[in-house]
């Protein structure tokens, strides 16, 4: 793998249930609107909150929970656990099936983790929303439609990569994971105009690739 290889995630295992229990909707807190329950793992956790995100834009379909798996994906309890488990809840499952689908099309295909040295040994998420559904918001404290930066790295390369990219544009911390995360990393979520989230995107990407070229250096 190069540097910059984009790195693509996976959903490992989708259900859905037309209509819930009474016992379980009460267990997990569903609405009485929410009868029908869609679930999906996935082999990378940050890839699948940002899908799950856009799946909320695209069905009446409201996240009822997300949650990382400790140590990551290759520790996980099964083949079919990978790194994250989340639940989408909607009014049938019609539209549990199309947040599904959504989820499932930006996991593949748009929420790319990138590989920042040529032995894959770290990787990084440089990602930019140009507009959050309710899931971001909700974890955010950020208004729907808010532009957001979603940054993830290594404990050390993401910490450092963090200051870089608060100075280099005009945008504020909405969330902050300090390192270990579930999955041993750290993350932000940035907030600001889209250019400006872009921006520090940028810059957390190129401060991430240089600890990782040059590790020791002071």
């Amino acid at each position: 793998m190069s540097v910059l290889d984009p790195i693509f995630a996976h959903a490992l295992a989708v259900r859905i249930i037309p209509k819930v229990s009474d016992e379980y909707a009460r267990a997990i807190g569903l609405e009485p609107s929410q009868t029908s329950l869609g679930f999906i793992t996935a082999d990378n956790d940050d890839a699948l909150y940002v899908s799950i995100d856009e799946a909320t834009k695209m069905a009446d379909v409201e996240v009822v929970y997300a949650h990382s798996f400790y140590a990551g994906a290759r520790h996980s309890s099964g083949i079919y656990s990978g790194e994250i488990i989340a639940m989408l809840a909607g009014p049938d499952p019609t539209e549990v099936k199309a947040g599904l689908d959504a989820a499932i099309r930006y996991l593949e295909t748009r929420a790319l983790w990138y590989s920042a040295d040529a032995h894959d040994g770290v990787a990084f998420f440089p990602h930019v929303v140009s507009r959050i559904g309710s899931y971001l918001a909700s974890v955010s404290g950020l208004p729907e439609g808010a532009s957001v930066a979603y940054l993830v790295a290594p404990p050390l390369e993401g910490s450092f990569a963090l200051d870089a990219a608060l100075k280099a544009a005009a945008v504020r911390i909405a969330a902050y994971t300090a390192p270990p995360s579930e999955t041993n990393f750290m993350g932000a979520i940035l907030t600001g105009e889209q250019s400006a989230c872009e921006a520090a995107a940028l810059t957390f990407q190129e401060a991430v690739l240089d600890v990782a070229q040059h590790p020791i250096m002071y």
